[in-house]
């Protein structure tokens, strides 16, 4: 007979919210202070209303299609010298991605606020799509911005978004990708604030942002906990998940954060390497600054100008993290590591040849991590991991493809 489950420690919330240690805060235009006072009121009401929540479990239910399995990879996890290897299926949720979890509570609270429009950007799309199916079922008018780039790499969800009824406006300024979509869509939403929610799609931007995209996406550690008690009468020995803005992986590793027996490692895009300066790995040159709304770790010149970021994965390639997984970095609660394009490319026919499925490239960088370590014997033991399969691969067949032809930028034969 197995343990009875372990209880999930109770969390204290912060004394100052909003606060993750140095990180986080509220550094908007004073145009934008209204807005955003107005949407963490309006949170606060709704995390603690009974109907609202039921609303959102039932939407999650029959509509996302939660709960995700939580499902062994075998031959997968083979090759990594690991016997009991899960993956958190989040890519067989409705619309593809982990995305979905967040836009359906933000369009939920949107109408609570009595918004007839939210702005969103995106990266990889699924954020996107998610706002574009979550606007059309909640029957709110819907604008997607997006890096001109990022709409060439990943033209399969633009086609989606505007098939849902959604205006995909391309961004041309900057590196023409996500950094540059957000942008427009807080310049959006700083005109249109009476009638507009800009519904973000990471743990990003200024409070209460960090904590309500955390806490719609926590439901992914809550299942897992509890289903690997189940399936294995005991807690995993390691979680593991990409980290762009770092939503996914935030959702993992909440409901075990007070477990300090769980490691949790985060995956950066390690892009064509650290040294050639081509890449996305926030926490390989830790920098704290300013970046849309919050005190993170971003990528900066020795100026103290934005750098160029790169990564084969539109998600992962964003100059800056999530202001918690900055805090979480710099206790040492949580280790972050990075994997190359390279790697994620590996990883990505590693897991469709051996295991049938298709992972986002985002994913595929955390699959890499577990691929690289397992083979050095990094893991010890025996031990259980847990994989967080943050979304499908649909959308990365044109990069991968291309990659494996020799047209797919950093990737050469």
């Amino acid at each position: 007979m197995s343990a009875a489950p372990k209880p999930a420690p109770k969390r204290v919330e912060s004394a100052s919210p909003g606060r993750f240690g140095e990180f986080g805060g509220r550094y908007v235009p004073e145009i934008l202070i209204g807005p955003v006072l107005e949407l963490a009121v309006a949170y606060e009401s709704a995390r603690g209303d009974p109907e609202f929540l039921a609303r959102l479990q039932s939407e999650l239910r029959d509509f996302a299609g939660r709960p995700t399995p939580l499902a062994l990879a075998p031959r997968f996890g083979a090759r990594a010298g690991l016997k009991r290897l899960y993956l958190k299926r989040e890519d067989l949720l409705h619309t593809g991605a982990h995305k979905i979890n967040n836009a359906i509570g933000q369009a939920l609270l949107a109408r609570r606020m009595g918004k007839r429009r939210v702005v969103a950007e995106t990266g990889a799309g699924q954020h996107g799509v998610a706002t574009a199916t979550a606007a059309a079922r909640y029957g709110l008018e819907c604008t997607v911005y997006m890096g001109e780039v990022d709409m060439e790499r990943q033209r399969p969800n633009v086609d989606r978004m505007r098939l849902l009824g959604a205006e995909v406006t391309p961004v041309a300024s900057g590196s023409r990708t996500l950094k540059d979509a957000i942008n427009e869509a807080m310049r959006d939403w700083s005109a249109s604030i009476r009638t507009t929610h800009y519904l973000l799609g990471s743990v990003l931007g200024p409070h209460p942002y960090p904590t309500m995209v955390r806490d719609f996406q926590a439901v992914i550690g809550r299942e897992a906990r509890a289903q690997i008690q189940a399936l294995e009468g005991r807690l995993p020995d390691l979680l593991v998940a990409c980290v762009g803005g770092g939503s996914n992986s935030i959702g993992l590793f909440h409901a075990f954060l007070p477990d300090r027996e769980v490691r949790m490692v985060g995956v950066e895009a390690g892009g064509e390497g650290i040294a050639t300066g081509r890449h996305a790995a926030r926490f390989a040159d830790p920098v704290p600054g300013v970046l849309h709304g919050t005190r993170t770790l971003v990528l900066q010149d020795a100026a103290g100008l934005v750098r160029e970021t790169h990564s084969i994965s539109a998600g992962l390639d964003y100059p800056a993290v999530g202001p918690e997984h900055a805090m979480l970095g710099a206790s040492g609660r949580v280790t972050y590591t990075s994997v190359t394009d390279r790697e994620a490319l590996d990883a990505f026919d590693a897991l469709a040849t051996e295991e049938g499925i298709l992972p986002a490239l985002e994913s595929s960088h955390a699959l890499a991590y577990v691929l690289r370590e397992g083979r050095n014997g990094s893991f010890g033991t025996d031990p259980v991991v847990i994989v967080n399969l943050s979304g499908r691969g649909d959308k990365d067949l044109g990069v991968v493809l291309g990659a494996r032809l020799g047209g797919g930028g950093a990737i050469r034969p």
